[in-house]
């Protein structure tokens, strides 16, 4: 049973504690170890990706770092190799803000700023969109929200003109838009929707319908999943409309794409096929110069696994399937939460077409990599899956892996 399973080492939580308190992926931890390495050494050591796989061993307690790699990592986190690796537990030290954050603030609190700051935030915003790739919720929700008050307090502590007062609510809409995704993710989804409508009024307040629309999708799609599909549906049209006709064809595509999402959820098949059909047509307009930053994950392959999320919801594994083999053959695997999400839709499509045993293969696979993941998203799928797998409990290959995940 898996409540007999031994807690993780103390030096396992703090490998990972320490790389998360950086906001570093395992990708990021693997690079620095080659850098870290001696010339001589880093020749022998094998490629990154070899590396991630041992780091996501080392992090689960699985396998202890054998030579050089206590020292390696060591010297990634400028920390005693003895202390890194030592098997008691040590106080946990209290996250505080950066200090450049604090300093911000201050330095800008009665003085006029100008676009230097915009910049500055807008930066700083996009950094966690980045982040928001590669670590989930939980590690990331509060940072995200000391930049968003930073940003708020900017506005309202600073002097500005009036148009570098509508660049800097629109930092606050976008940073409440990644605030409220990772606070969604983190398993808070009354901290998301609140923040949520707080960058909605911030984005009408800067007179930018197309972040205005952006944030009503990412409600509506919240909504969606935990809340009446029928209110996402309602929310997603109105996203739709708060983007116009003459939004990005990213953004035009992405609030299709929430359109699709939500009334696959509602479970209503023509109205999800006609916005897919959209969200695709949208998106053949192609990049423009004026594109958000926040619109660089909009891309075909996004769209496509929207798709097949739609088919498999719909109860169309046929469909959904080819897709998502498709898509994951291609997938990064540093993009853990992800990767694990869609192998969770793979496993419920292959459960759909009566495919057991391959079902279950996958989803193991989904399950190890969600075990390390601080994600609200994962662990929901998890218990879907699993849920879905019940049935076919006399299958070996069913049973071993809900033996393994009980």
């Amino acid at each position: 049973m898996t409540a007999d399973r031994k807690p993780r080492p103390a030096w396992a939580v703090r490998l990972q504690a320490e790389r998360r308190k950086r906001l570093w992926s395992q990708k990021h931890v693997a690079a620095r170890i080659r850098d870290a390495a001696d010339p001589g050494l880093r020749a022998t050591l094998p490629e990154i990706e070899s590396l991630v796989r041992a780091i996501r061993r080392y992090e689960a307690g699985t396998h202890r770092p054998d030579d050089p790699y206590p020292a390696l990592l060591s010297r990634v986190f400028g920390i005693d190799e003895v202390e890194l690796f030592a098997d008691a537990p040590q106080p946990a030290t209290p996250v505080q803000p950066p200090p450049d954050l604090m300093e911000q603030v201050a330095s800008v609190t009665g003085r006029r700023v100008g676009d230097g700051i915009v910049t500055d935030l807008s930066a700083r915003v996009h950094g966690l969109r980045l982040a928001d790739d590669v670590l989930a919720g939980g590690d990331l929700v509060e940072p995200a929200f000391r930049e968003l008050a930073t940003a708020r307090r900017i506005y309202r502590g600073s002097v500005h003109t009036e148009r570098v007062g509508r660049r800097i609510l629109g930092i606050v809409g976008e940073c409440a838009q990644i605030a409220g995704w990772i606070a969604s993710d983190a398993g808070q989804p009354g901290r998301a929707e609140q923040t949520y409508r707080l960058g909605i009024e911030a984005a009408r307040e800067a007179g930018d319908r197309v972040l205005e629309g952006n944030l009503l999708g990412s409600l509506a799609y919240q909504v969606s999943n935990l809340g009446d599909p029928r209110d996402g549906v309602r929310l997603a049209r109105a996203a739709l409309e708060a983007t116009g006709p003459d939004a990005p064809p990213r953004a035009r595509a992405l609030s299709w794409d929430r359109v699709a999402w939500a009334n696959a959820r509602a479970g209503e098949a023509q109205a999800t096929m006609r916005a897919l059909g959209e969200a695709s047509d949208a998106l053949a307009g192609g990049a423009r110069d004026d594109d958000p930053g926040y619109l660089y994950w909009v891309t075909a392959g996004e769209l496509q696994v929207m798709e097949a999320r739609a088919y498999t919801e719909l109860r169309r594994p046929l469909r959904a399937i080819p897709i998502l083999v498709d898509v994951l053959s291609r997938y990064e695997a540093t993009h853990a939460r992800e990767l694990a999400l869609y192998l969770s839709w793979l496993a419920v499509a292959l459960i759909d077409a009566n495919e057991p045993e391959e079902a279950a293969a996958v989803a193991a696979r989904m399950l190890e990599l969600s075990a390390d993941v601080a994600s609200d998203r994962t662990s929901r799928r998890a218990s879907v899956v699993l849920g879905r797998l019940e049935p076919f409990r006399d299958v070996p290959q069913v049973r071993d892996v809900l033996a393994s995940h009980a």
